[in-house]
């Protein structure tokens, strides 16, 4: 599903990836972890078209993404789904709202739209928060709201960027929960992280990014930092 081949990135003078060599398959649920700095946001933003190699190519479904034109960018993202640690909720708009919104500046009728936001909330656990507004539930909540808005394309592929970062044990471990779930639905899944009792419960591949190269590579792995 997507490939990197002697992928290699700079901002300014300072190398960010470094001959990145990876596959990822489809319907993987990949934790991608490595300390603050150590690429890892480089590597989605590069995934996504948001940032070019400098070196290297980067394959989706074997497109060379570097030759997709720019305005064909935002059809290959509405196959991503982004969540990030900022949860950028409208803080005047209830969930569905919220996911509504999504769907409506992307130009769906508003009978998809009645008929697809309750399923998307029903399926993170939120159909009975549906008319509560961001500082009328927790965290975590706010977070599922967050991920029900990314799942409005039906994407292929989840990025998710440290998206417990700002949460507590238990919320983070419901946001995990809930993206594991999606992962069995056959989405992909890429979480970036640095917590290791997250990825330590999730038990499933594991990529060790440090000083913007992969260190190590584990198929039923643990966080590890050598």
């Amino acid at each position: 599903m997507i490939k990197f081949e002697g992928v290699v990135k700079y901002y300014d003078d300072s190398k960010a990836l470094s001959g990145i060599n990876l596959e990822i398959q489809a319907g993987e649920f990949i934790s991608l972890v490595g300390q603050s700095g150590a690429g890892k946001s480089t590597l989605l933003k590069l995934i996504t078209g948001e940032e070019d190699p400098d070196e290297g190519k980067i394959y989706i479904d074997s497109i060379d993404i570097a030759h997709v034109r720019k305005s064909d960018l935002p059809f290959l993202r509405r196959k991503i789904g982004m969540v990030f640690q900022d949860i950028k909720l409208l803080p005047k708009r209830t969930a569905h709202e919220n996911v509504a919104f999504a769907m409506e500046v992307s130009g769906y009728p508003k009978s998809k739209i009645d008929k697809e936001v309750p399923k998307i909330l029903e399926l993170v656990g939120l159909h009975n928060k549906a008319n509560n507004y961001p500082n009328q539930m927790s965290g975590g909540e706010r977070q599922r709201v967050a991920i029900a808005r990314s799942m409005v394309h039906n994407p292929v592929l989840i990025l998710a960027d440290e998206p417990t970062g700002n949460l507590d044990e238990i919320n983070a471990n419901e946001v995990i929960d809930l993206l594991i779930k999606i992962n069995k639905l056959g989405t992909t899944v890429i979480l970036a992280t640095h917590a290791a009792d997250l990825v330590n419960k999730i038990k499933r591949r594991v990529i060790t990014i440090k000083h913007g190269q992969v260190i190590i590579e584990q198929q039923h792995g643990k966080y590890k930092l050598s």
